[in-house]
Formats: structure tokens, sequence, C-alpha cells
């Protein structure tokens, strides 16, 4: 995607600021509030959409203030990101709790991402430099073949994927890709524990540089449209064990 896609991927020394003092003495660190509030929603983000929170389980802020030493402020407005971003969600007498997807939620996500993905490849083959797509996507795809966890798998798929967006030119299409992210990220780690059918990908992977070779936006959304109704079928599968 474009720059607003790739900061997302920032970790905790984006957020650290340092102060040094005058020479000879201990540097002294701190965060602001903005700082604080970002750490603890990275944080959080990160043990959810890969799955180290069960879905459905109980955010304790009490728990959460020992563990990461802040205090709940903070954390209640990253839990508020979170909320927005549909990643946890607030009940009566319960309080927040991470999401619970059902395979009707699967499937609407997966679908207005395609939606959103095909419009990302139908611009970024009108308006981007071929030459440097298809160099980028082949690394991905590279990155991808070579992946020996999840974690590094999910991020070629997303680097992957991102290369449309990046050079879409189109910041509102790239803000709304940025609104169901952390779900599309989630979806890919249960694909990615469930068991990635790498051959296949590969070959859908493959299909689509084809495709942009031979300027066929078309072929390149039904290749990645593939891919993603089989990653589907193996999540929503995934429930139910």
């Amino acid at each position: 995607m474009g720059d607003v896609y790739w900061r997302t991927r920032g970790f905790y020394d984006k957020f650290l600021v340092s102060y040094e003092k005058l020479l000879g003495e201990l540097t002294m660190t701190k965060f602001d509030k903005r700082s604080l509030v970002d750490m603890v929603y990275e944080e959080l983000r990160e043990d959810i959409i890969t799955l180290k929170y069960p879905f459905g389980s109980k955010i304790n802020v009490n728990e959460l203030q020992g563990k990461i030493g802040v205090s709940c402020t903070p954390i209640r407005e990253a839990l508020n990101r979170l909320q927005q971003e549909g990643l946890i969600i607030y009940k009566n007498k319960v309080g927040a709790q991470v999401l619970t997807i059902e395979k009707h939620d699967v499937e609407a996500i997966q679908e207005l991402a395609m939606t959103l993905h095909c419009a990302a490849i139908r611009m970024s083959m009108k308006r981007g430099n071929h030459e440097f797509m298809l160099k980028e996507l082949r690394k991905q795809r590279d990155a991808f073949a070579k992946a020996k966890t999840n974690e590094a798998s999910v991020a070629a798929v997303f680097q992957l994927v991102g290369v449309f967006y990046h050079y879409s030119g189109n910041e509102r299409l790239d803000h709304t890709m940025i609104s169901i992210q952390g779900l599309q990220l989630l979806l890919r780690h249960m694909y990615a524990k469930a068991g990635v059918r790498k051959v296949e990908d590969l070959a859908d992977y493959d299909a689509m540089i084809a495709a942009i070779q031979n300027d066929d936006p078309d072929a390149v959304c039904a290749a990645l449209q593939r891919k993603t109704e089989r990653a589907t079928k193996v999540i929503i599968d995934s429930l139910h064990t």
C-alpha cells in the first residue's frame, strides 16, 4: 500500500523518545501520552491478530497496567482504537473482550477486502510502473515461498498485496483498506495457523505476475480471488476444530 499502509508495521522503537541531559549524566527516557497510547495499542493489536488472545477473552485493564507498567488512561484509549478497528468489543457488565469470529464474519471481511484489492489492482495497473511492480511482487512471492514461520508468511502476503495499493495513487482507497487491515491480518494468521496451501497459493501468485506482464487486470483479480476463496474455506473449517 501507500505510505500510510507501510507505517502500520512499526514496533516499540517507533514510540520511544530519549532525552539526553548533560554529558556524563544518565540518559533519561520517558513516554509522552501519545507515545504511551501508541505503544499499548501496537502491543495489544499484535497479540490479538497473532491469536495470542483467544477469541472472546476478556481484556483486564488492571492486569495490563501491571504487565505493561502504564496507567489505565492510555490503556483505555488504546482499547477504544482497537474497538474502532473491530478487534475488540464492549459488553455490559463484562467490559472489553476480544472479538469473536463466525462464518459470516469471515465471508464479509474477505468480500470487502477483495473489492478493495481489485480496485487497487486496476488503479495500479493503470497508473503504476509495471516493471517496478513486478520486481516488488516477485520479491514478496519469493519471500512467501521461503517463509519458515507463520509470521514470515503473513508478512510476505501483506507486502505483496500492499504493492497494488502503493502504486494505486489513491490515498482514500489506502485509508479505507487501513480500516479493516487488522481484521485482514487476523484472518491471514488464522489461515497460516490452520495450514497455508503454499503450492496452490504460489501458483496463484505466479498467475498474478503473468497477468500483469500481459496487462490483464481481470486475470490478476481472478487469481487473487481463487487464493482468497481457498483461504476463506480453510479459515471457516478451522472455526470448527
